[in-house]
Parts: C-alpha cells; sequence; structure tokens
C-alpha cells in the first residue's frame, strides 16, 4: 500500500521506519524544515519504563488542587475559554479514579517495556549514535511522604516486572556521587538500573536518514491542510506545498502522528481524539567541569525535574502547563531551572551559555497513547503519548506498521479499533 504519515518527530518517523520495512510505500509530511523539531526536539531524554506512570490519579489530583495559584507549580493548570481544554480536564478527572488508574498503568507500562527492547534492537542493527547512557534512572526524595509514596509506586511497577528498587541516602550517593550538594536533605530514592537516556533529537534524525535510504519519501515545509472525507475513508489529503500550493495526496492508508494537533484534523471527521498540550520547558548546560556532573539519569522528585547526561551536555527538562497551545517561554520557568541546576550542580555547568526549550507534549487524560486505526477505515492515529514520547515512540511505530499491515502486534495493549 501507499500510506501518508504526517508528522516527524519520533512517533511520526518511526512509524515510517516500521511501515518502509513492511513493504509499504511510505510518504511524510512535516510541517518544519526537517525531522525532530518540535516535541522531539529537546525533552529530557529519559527511556523511563520506571516511571511509565499515569499522571491521572488521586495522589496526582491532591497535589494539583494544593498547586492551584502557584506560579512556580510543577503542573499547572491555567483555564481557557476553550472547550477542549474543559472537556480533557473532565476526562482526566474520571480517569484518576482507582480502576482506571489500574489499567492505564498496565497499558503503559507494557508498552513502554516493549518499545525499550524495540529501541535496543533497532540501536544495534543499525548502528545509531545519540548520546544513549545505560546507566538507570535514579529518583531521589527530600519529603518523607513522597517517599513513603514511592516505596507503594515501586511495588506495585515490580509485580509489573519493573525492576525498581528502593534505596536509602547512602546508596542514593553512592549510585550518583555528584548529587553531593544535596547530603542531608536527600532521605532515599529509587533506581532502575535497566532505564536509559539518550538524545531523541539525534535519534530520529538519524532514523529519518536511514528511513529515507529505504525509500521513504519526506516532504519538509508541507502542510497538512485537511483530510477529504468519502464513503467511510478518507479520500484524499489536502496538503499545502513550500510554495503555498495546494496539491491532494492520494494514499491507501493515512496516519495521524502530530502531537497535540491531531484532534485539528480528526474533530472536523467525527473522530474523537481527546488529546490536549502539557508544555514543558528544558535547559541544557554545557559542562564545566565534566566529572562533577552525573551521568546517571536522575529524577528530582520534589521539583518534578529529570537530569540527563548528553554527551557534553547536561539536559534538564521539566513541568506541564495545560494551559494553551503556545511555546512562548516563561521567565520564571527558565530562571527556576537554571537556579535548580546551580544549587545541585554549583561547579560542573557552564550557566553563562544555557539554551531553552518549550515544548507541547500530547497528553490524553489517562496518559495512554492514542495508537490504531479509527472508525474511517483507512485512517490511523499515533499520537498522546505525553511526557513518554520517547520511551514509547519506536514500539509505538513498529505496533502501527504491524496494524495497518494485517498483522497482531507483539504488545499487549488496547489499541484502537
Amino acid at each position: 500500500m501507499k500510506v501518508a504519515v504526517f508528522g516527524a518527530g519520533i512517533i511520526g518517523v518511526s512509524s515510517a521506519w516500521w511501515l518502509a520495512r513492511a513493504g509499504h510505500e511510505v510518504e511524510v509530511i512535516e510541517r518544519r524544515p526537517g525531522a525532530a523539531l518540535e516535541t522531539s526536539r529537546a525533552n529530557g531524554g529519559q527511556i523511563s519504563v520506571c516511571y511509565a506512570e499515569p499522571w491521572a490519579s488521586g495522589h496526582t489530583l491532591r497535589k494539583v488542587l494544593r498547586w492551584l495559584g502557584r506560579r512556580d507549580a510543577p503542573l499547572a493548570f491555567s483555564p481557557r475559554l476553550s472547550p477542549r481544554q474543559w472537556l480533557w480536564c473532565m476526562r482526566y478527572l474520571n480517569e484518576c479514579r482507582t480502576s482506571r488508574n489500574a489499567a492505564n498503568l498496565r497499558a503503559m507500562v507494557r508498552m513502554a517495556q516493549y518499545s525499550r527492547a524495540v529501541l535496543r534492537d533497532l540501536r544495534v542493527a543499525l548502528d545509531i549514535r545519540y548520546d544513549h547512557l545505560e546507566r538507570g534512572i535514579l529518583a531521589f526524595y527530600r519529603d518523607a511522604r513522597e517517599f513513603d509514596h514511592a516505596c507503594a509506586s515501586a511495588e506495585r511497577m515490580r509485580e509489573l516486572g519493573v525492576a525498581r528498587h528502593i534505596v536509602d541516602a547512602d546508596e542514593v550517593l553512592r549510585i550518583e556521587p555528584a548529587l553531593e550538594a544535596l547530603r542531608g536533605q536527600i532521605i532515599g530514592g529509587d533506581y532502575t538500573a535497566d532505564d536509559e537516556s539518550g538524545d531523541v533529537h539525534l535519534f530520529t534524525r538519524a532514523l529519518a536518514d536511514h528511513a529515507r535510504a529505504a525509500g521513504v519519501v519526506f516532504r519538509f515545509n508541507t502542510r497538512l491542510s485537511r483530510l477529504v472525507p468519502g464513503e467511510r475513508r478518507v479520500a484524499v489529503a489536502e496538503v499545502v506545498e513550500p510554495d503555498g500550493w495546494f496539491r491532494p495526496l492520494h494514499a491507501d492508508a493515512y496516519v495521524l502522528a502530530l502531537g497535540s494537533f491531531t484532534p485539528d484534523l480528526a474533530g472536523p471527521l467525527g473522530i474523537d481524539c481527546p488529546v490536549y498540550p502539557a508544555k514543558g520547558y528544558s535547559a541544557t548546560f554545557g559542562l564545566r567541569d565534566p566529572a562533577l556532573a552525573p551521568e546517571v539519569s536522575l529524577i528530582d522528585q520534589e521539583a518534578k525535574l529529570v537530569f540527563s547526561r548528553l554527551g557534553s551536555h547536561l539536559r534538564m527538562a521539566g513541568t506541564a502547563e495545560i494551559g494553551d497551545y503556545s511555546r512562548t517561554l516563561n521567565t520564571r520557568r527558565c530562571n527556576n531551572l537554571v537556579q535548580r541546576a546551580r544549587t545541585m550542580f554549583p561547579s560542573a555547568l557552564d550557566f553563562d551559555n544555557v539554551r531553552f526549550w518549550a515544548g507541547l507534549r500530547p497528553t490524553t487524560p489517562s496518559n495512554v497513547p492514542l495508537i490504531g486505526r479509527t472508525r474511517i477505515g483507512n485512517l490511523y492515529l499515533n499520537t498522546g503519548h505525553g511526557s513518554l514520547g520517547w520511551t514509547m515512540g519506536v514500539g509505538s511505530g513498529k505496533a502501527l506498521a504491524d496494524l495497518v499491515s494485517g498483522r497482531t502486534p507483539e504488545v499487549d495493549f488496547p489499541f484502537l479499533g
């Protein structure tokens, strides 16, 4: 078949690669001038199976309510006159029920585990270099109640096959000596040795090069204007080329991997696509003294920040704003990132040359991504991965390609259709 994939982030490029491997003729449409230039540009860099957990939980909801009105809240809600935002919020509240949370957790862990395994095989097969480290992920805690909750969460994750182990404060510092500045503040942590980190931007661009060599056609600076419906199928896609001309794009199947913007194209066709952006920030520092910078990927649970060593840089990322679709940087947020980094790694980082970024994580109310065929027979979705797009991306692409090809995916997951 000919398959049109819309979006060239980690989700779209992975989908295109596996579709080409399955023997399809693939064309990728991307509005930016290259691959991985939006949400896949500068995220936290973690392959985080250990934290493939839904935000939709009673525990998180109680914290969000306490944070209301705080301008520096790790997870902030900024109300808008947007029916889409309020509908998303109502669905989020429903997903916070204990029964829903348990089902969502199982689904997320299965896809995350599957995707990590697929990623490992793929990087060896293609010899892709992306500053990856296999040093695990270490979360540390300063608050006793949060640490108690982490102990219970770690037990649930171990029951699902995730080797997330509780460690005391001394073990935290043994695993990552770069946290020495926080000695006396840390009361404990949890550590998952199987998890990884790496630069999603480098990986996605390298995979796009391999896909191009395998015959995938990439159309950059090209925008999907609309999908024209036919008899229970998409009849044609209408795209706008770099010179401004509209042209029809005919395909046998269409895949929407447009992140937070997927509902704009799916909605007019009557497709329910409950995806809303959760804006996140990152700061990337050069290393002034590499020996003092962390090599294990870290999670500061108090601030909800992650840290990943990416070659000669340290990436820190976090926060989630449920607001609008703007990627404009909030100066207060950026300054908070620098202040935190200066407190933790005062001598390790170059604070005079910091690069900031903001991206829109495409988030479903349940945090379970939407993967599979819609009620329109030749239209597929691969979106809604939230903060786990890098963690789940390669496996999601392979599963999507299996579904388009009429095969049963290798992972047990609640696929659409």
